[in-house]
C-alpha cells in the first residue's frame, strides 16, 4: 500500500507499525517489532517493550557511543577538570561541546577549560607500540600549563584494543603531582549498547573518586544536590536563578557548570533532586546508602512542572517560611507564562509532536507540549532501560545480560563517620504518607495517550517513514536527524543541543519554547520543501528479498 496514496485518517497504529517493518528482512523485522509498541497502557498495567539492546547491525541508529556519554555528556559540562581523550583526534573533537553546554566562570580565580580540546590524538605507530607514554606526556603538559585541580583521562576504542592501562598511568602521575587528582575511565565507544553505559561509567568514577573530599560545610539553610541536569542552553541557569529566588542552595549539580568542587561537596546536600533518572539514578542511591541524602524525582521541563517540582522540595523540608516563599515565586513567575500561552494556544493548539530524544527528555518535553494544547503522536528514547518507559517499578525483574556486566558496579556501603540520615524513618513515613514519593519515577508509556506509539532506537528510516506517514507539526531529535526530516518539510527541533535557542527550562525557559515552537509550527516555508530527488527521482532500487 502506498503511504502517499493513503491519508493518515485512514492509517491505525497498527498499519503504521506494519509499514514501518514491511521493508526489513524477517529476521530484523521481528527484532524491530519487540522495540515498537503500540500504546495500549490501562490502568496499572503497562505494555512490555524491549529496550536497552544492541543496535541490528546495518541499520542506522539516532544512538552515540560509551565514549561520548562519559566524556561529552557527564564529564563535558564541568569547567575545571582538564578532559583528555586518550585516542584519534576525531573523538575528541566531536565530543567537544557539541552540546552547547554552557558555564559560567565569572568568579575571580575561576578556571574554565572547557573551550579547550584536549587529546594525544594517536596515530598508526602508537596503535601498533602501544600510547602510555604518550599520555603520560600528554598528562604531565597539561598539569604544567594549567595546574588544574583534576585530570581526567576518557578512553577510546582503539585504546580498549591493545591495552593501553590508563589507570595505571593516572594513578602514578596523581602519586607524582601531589596536588591533581588524576583519575581515567574505561569508557572505550564498544564497551556498552549505548553512551548510556558511559553515564554510569562516568559517575561511577566521580563518585568513588571525588564525592567526599571536600568536608567543609557550605552555607544555606535548604541545601540539595540537582542530578541529571547539563546546562544546555542555558537551562542550568534559570533552575539556579529560581532556586536561589525561593531560597534554596544548589550544592551541586551533575553536571550542568559543575566544578570539581562540586562534586567533592555532593555530600554536604540534605536532598538530591534528579532531573535526567536514566543518567544518574544510581548515584542518587550512592548518596543516600553512603551519606544518607534521600532522593525524588523532579522536572524543571515545563511551568507547571517546575512548580510542581518546587513545591515537592518545600514539602520535604517541611518548613513553613520556604512554602510560603516557593508560592511567592509561583505566583510572581506564572503571570508572564500565561500570558505567553494565552497568545499561542489559538495557533498551537491541535498541533502534534514527535520526540525521539535521549535521557528523559522525551518524556519532559511533553508537559511543555500538552501546555500549548498540542499532542506527542509519537515518542521513544535512544539509549533508554525498560524503567525509563514502563516505571521504576521493574528494575528488580530486569535481566543482566553480557553488556550490562561489562559496566563497573561498585559496591558502596554507609560511611563510617559521615553517614548521617537527614530524616528520621518516622519523618520519611509522614512525608510518604502525605504523598511525597522517594526513589521513583514514572515510565513514558503510562504517561502517553492510549493508542499513541512508542519507539525505542529509532532510526534514519524508521523516522522518515514515521514521517511520511503521520506528517507531524514538528519532529525532535539530535543533529544526526535534523537535516534528513527538514528535506522532507517538516520543522525539526534539536532537543540534545537546542539548535541556537534556550534555556528551555523553568518559567522563563518555558516562555521562550512555546515563542520558539509556535515560530516552528506556523512557519508556511516547510510547506515549500523539496528535497531533489522528490521532485526528479534520479535512482531506485528494490531488495533482494523483495
Amino acid at each position: 500500500m502506498s503511504s502517499a496514496a493513503k491519508k493518515l485518517v485512514n492509517w491505525t497504529p497498527t498499519d503504521i507499525k506494519a509499514d514501518m517493518l514491511a521493508k526489513y528482512p524477517p529476521k530484523v523485522a521481528r527484532k524491530r517489532a519487540s522495540q515498537i509498541l503500540i500504546n495500549e497502557a490501562l490502568g496499572n498495567e503497562t505494555p512490555e517493550i524491549t529496550a536497552n539492546v544492541r543496535t541490528i547491525p546495518g541499520i542506522i541508529t539516532m544512538r552515540g557511543c560509551t565514549y561520548a556519554g562519559c566524556k561529552g555528556v557527564i564529564l563535558g559540562p564541568t569547567r575545571d577538570i582538564v578532559n583528555i581523550t586518550h585516542g584519534p583526534i576525531g573523538c575528541g573533537f566531536y565530543s567537544w561541546l557539541t552540546r552547547r553546554n554552557q558555564t559560567d566562570a565569572s568568579a575571580e580565580g575561576a578556571e574554565n577549560f572547557m573551550p579547550y580540546c584536549f587529546s594525544t590524538d594517536m596515530q598508526d605507530q602508537d596503535i601498533i607500540f602501544g600510547g602510555e607514554k604518550k599520555l603520560q606526556a600528554a598528562i604531565q603538559e597539561a598539569y604544567d600549563l594549567f595546574h588544574p585541580k583534576a585530570i581526567a583521562v576518557f578512553a577510546t576504542c582503539p585504546v580498549g584494543l591493545i591495552g593501553d592501562d590508563i589507570h595505571a598511568v593516572a594513578r602514578k602521575m596523581k602519586a607524582k603531582f601531589g596536588d591533581c587528582n588524576v583519575f581515567a575511565f574505561s569508557c572505550e565507544g564498544y564497551k556498552g549498547v549505548s553512551q548510556s553505559a558511559g553515564h554510569h561509567i562516568a559517575n561511577n568514577k566521580i563518585f568513588s573518586e571525588v564525592v567526599g573530599e571536600n568536608d567543609a560545610e557550605k552555607p544555606g539553610q535548604f541545601k540539595i544536590n540537582l542530578l541529571g541536569e547539563y546546562n544546555i542552553g542555558g537551562d542550568g541557569f534559570e533552575i539556579d536563578r529560581i532556586l536561589k529566588k525561593c531560597g534554596i542552595t544548589n550544592i551541586s549539580t551533575f553536571s550542568g557548570n559543575s566544578t570539581y568542587d562540586q562534586f567533592a561537596s555532593a555530600h554536604k546536600a540534605d536532598l538530591s533532586a534528579v532531573m535526567c533518572h536514566r543518567s544518574i539514578n544510581y548515584v542518587a542511591d550512592m548518596l543516600e546508602t553512603k551519606f544518607g541524602i534521600p532522593w525524588i524525582k523532579v522536572n524543571f521541563i515545563g511551568a507547571k512542572s517546575t512548580a510542581k517540582s518546587l513545591r515537592k522540595i518545600a514539602e520535604y523540608f517541611g518548613d513553613p517560611g520556604l512554602t510560603a516563599r516557593v508560592e511567592e515565586v509561583i505566583a510572581e513567575e506564572m503571570p508572564a507564562v500565561d500570558a505567553v500561552v494565552s497568545d499561542v494556544l489559538p495557533r498551537t493548539t491541535g498541533k502534534t509532536a514527535m520526540l525521539f530524544v535521549g535521557g528523559s527528555r522525551a518524556h519532559h518535553y511533553q508537559d511543555l507540549f500538552a501546555e500549548m494544547g498540542m499532542k506527542t503522536v509519537a515518542a521513544g528514547y535512544e539509549f533508554a532501560h525498560r524503567d525509563d518507559y514502563e516505571g521504576r517499578h521493574v528494575i528488580p525483574n530486569l535481566k543482566v545480560d553480557a553488556d550490562s556486566r561489562n559496566i563497573e558496579e561498585i559496591e558502596v556501603e554507609a560511611d563510617e563517620k559521615r553517614y548521617a540520615p537527614r530524616k528520621t524513618s518516622e519523618e520519611m513515613a509522614r512525608l510518604e504518607a502525605a504523598g511525597l514519593k522517594f526513589k521513583e519515577y514514572d515510565g513514558l508509556i503510562p504517561d502517553m495517550d492510549h493508542r499513541t506509539l512508542v519507539v525505542d532506537d529509532l532510526n534514519q528510516y524508521e523516522a522518515e517513514k514515521l514521517v511520511e506517514i503521520m506528517r507531524p507539526d514538528v519532529f525532535c531529535a539530535g543533529i544526526k536527524e535534523k537535516f534528513s526530516i527538514q528535506k522532507l518539510g517538516i520543522p525539526m527541533k534539536q532537543l540534545h543541543s537546542y539548535d541556537s535557542g534556550g534555556p528551555y527550562a523553568g518559567f522563563q525557559g518555558a516562555v521562550n519554547f512555546y515563542h520558539e515552537i509556535d515560530r516552528l509550527v506556523n512557519s508556511r516555508v516547510w510547506s515549500y520543501m523539496k528535497a531533489p530527488w522528490q521532485e526528479t527521482p534520479e535512482l531506485s532500487a528494490t531488495y533482494v528479498w523483495e
